[in-house]
């Protein structure tokens, strides 16, 4: 077998692998108040009352939580937390991808801001009008966010965010990549704004 053919087999056999993955690229940017969390730290969830009214979709995102919490080194225990966790997840979704944009100029009408705070899943944009440009395909628009609290002294001692823009609908996937990244470098992030890639299966 000539070298010009394994080497495309080589190529073949690798882009057949890829295909099965996917990127979740998030712009973090996370602070951190000495003394740090220490590993093995045990804690429990807190929430904000919008999100005590949204129960089932709270608990599927503290799930999510628990799941990169517990690989950054923090153990929930209820009982006997020294640290309170408040995780909050915000969404917008656009009829195109930024790239996407008709050729008529329109573009959804929105402000690009999250309900970090509240929890709340927040939709905007106005469709076109029939018959004018492409056929929309949505795009996603995330924030997670973590606070972490000391339970002695009520002072926020982590708080992370994590940004992700993308044309996938299934929170299931991504969302926990995303909480991933958020928690990169957890108890001693860097300053600034860093680009965190993670692969999940398609």
């Amino acid at each position: 077998m000539s070298r010009s053919l394994i080497a495309l087999l080589v190529v073949a056999f690798g882009l057949a692998g890829c295909s099965g993955m996917r990127l979740v690229d998030s712009d973090v940017r996370s602070f951190a108040t000495p003394p740090y969390v220490p590993v093995g730290a045990r804690y429990r969830f807190e929430r904000l009352p919008s999100q005590q009214a949204n129960e089932a979709v709270q608990s599927q995102l503290e799930s999510m939580a628990q799941q990169a919490l517990g690989k950054a080194g923090l153990q929930r225990d209820d009982a006997a937390a020294r640290y309170s966790v408040q995780v909050s997840y915000g969404r917008q979704v656009a009829p195109y991808a930024p790239w996407e944009q008709p050729a008529s100029g329109w573009w959804p009408n929105w402000s690009v801001g999250f309900g970090v705070q509240s929890g709340h899943v927040l939709i905007g944009g106005n469709r076109m009008m029939p018959g004018f440009g492409p056929a929309e395909r949505p795009y996603y628009l995330r924030q997670v966010s973590l606070v972490i609290r000391h339970l002695g002294t009520a002072k926020v001692v982590y708080e992370t965010y994590a940004e992700h823009d993308g044309p996938w609908s299934d929170n299931e996937a991504v969302l926990p990549a995303m909480l991933d990244a958020a928690l990169k470098d957890f108890p001693n992030p860097p300053p600034g704004v860093r680009r965190i890639k993670l692969e999940i299966p398609r």
